[in-house]
């Protein structure tokens, strides 16, 4: 195992509530990512510095290209289109009184994965859902507490997850329809060392982790090995993707939300350069 604590930048200097889901964008060579309590989606172009920033109606928990242009949002009531002419529309409205839309991420085969939570984060309060284009709705998972990191490995056989208070990392066996099954844990985070929040997986498929109250991103071999850590000042790093031209950089979202005294460059975007090599993600085909 290596450990690293310098080799870090600053990508964007900001002090967002919650910054979390830092997704890469090819067609338009920007990262995505948002602050969800602040219901803001930013855009970040490492090769000009340009930033854009679009206030949501409600909290926002992720947000992803769409494969015929657009976005598609995890809301606090539902999963959002915004459509390539700049309008917004609703995929699936279901709204769920003290539930808010989280994290979320794109299958092979372009589906969503939209994970959801309560507010006063109530044991299993939350859901995992699978949306295809259409708007058709599948529960995954129906008792969970903090829907967080999922990503698949790069062959496509297996999908990783995290429910954050229960500190693992959990692996499914991905059947030939896009189904899982067989769910265990890849690793567990020790007590002390923080909770798996926002993850992705590198074209190695090892699982990088970022944990909340761990100031620390690891990454965690197919067999759940510890084989690297990257140590941040930052106590609560949020979500990892991996980003730039070659996707080589790996992009950090940091929360200052319930710190006394945050550090900061808490609630900014963060990147570790050549940190190593991911996996181009899927649109949304919807």
């Amino acid at each position: 195992m290596t450990t690293s604590g310098t080799t870090f930048d600053v990508a964007v200097h900001e002090e967002a509530t919650l910054g979390e889901g830092p997704t890469w964008d090819p067609a338009t060579g920007r990262l995505l990512w948002l602050d969800i309590l602040n219901s803001r989606v930013h855009t970040y172009d490492p090769a000009t510095g340009r930033r854009t920033l679009r206030r949501t109606d409600q909290h926002v928990g992720a947000v992803k290209p769409r494969a015929g242009g657009g976005l598609v949002l995890n809301l606090r009531d539902g999963i959002g289109l915004i459509d390539p002419d700049d309008t917004f529309r609703w995929l699936h409205r279901e709204p769920v009184p003290g539930r808010r839309g989280n994290d979320a991420a794109v299958a092979p085969d372009g589906s969503l994965w939209a994970g959801t939570m309560r507010y006063d984060e109530a044991p299993g309060g939350g859901t995992l859902t699978r949306f295809t284009g259409d708007g058709t709705a599948e529960t995954v998972l129906d008792d969970v507490t903090v829907s967080n990191g999922t990503g698949w490995s790069p062959d496509g056989t297996l999908m990783y997850y995290a429910d954050t208070p229960t500190r693992r990392i959990d692996v499914f066996d991905v059947t030939a329809d896009g189904t899982v099954a067989n769910r265990r844990p890849l690793a567990v985070i020790e007590d002390g060392a923080g909770f798996p929040d926002g993850l992705c997986v590198d074209a190695d498929g090892c699982v990088w982790t970022a944990l909340w109250d761990g100031g620390a991103v690891r990454r965690y071999t197919p067999a759940g090995d510890l084989d690297r850590v990257v140590a941040l000042p930052v106590p609560r790093v949020t979500a990892c993707a991996f980003g730039g031209p070659d996707l080589t950089d790996l992009y950090l979202t940091t929360a200052r939300v319930g710190l006394v005294a945050p550090h900061p460059l808490a609630g900014s975007l963060l990147v570790v350069p050549g940190a190593g090599r991911g996996v181009a993600q899927p649109a949304f085909a919807g």
